[in-house]
């Protein structure tokens, strides 16, 4: 399983809290590619609902991790 900014962008609006068939669900729904479905089905599922992307993928770049002042721009 590996996730890019491309392929995980593809989640950015699904229905948060969602579990591992909702989130399949909403991928082939938005026309999500391939390998979103197909990461998705390696994900663990204990039937509790993801609550968002960073459990899906720790690594998910948020605003912190951009070192730019805002108020500059």
């Amino acid at each position: 399983m590996y996730w890019t900014l491309e392929l995980v962008s593809y989640l950015e609006d699904a229905p948060w809290p969602a579990s591992k068939d909702e989130l399949i669900d909403f991928s082939i729904r938005s026309g999500a590619p391939n390998e979103v479905m197909e990461n998705l089905s390696e994900l663990e599922d204990d039937g509790q609902p993801y609550e968002n992307i960073e459990e899906i993928w720790p690594d998910y770049p948020t605003k912190e991790d951009f070192f730019f002042n805002e108020d500059e721009y």
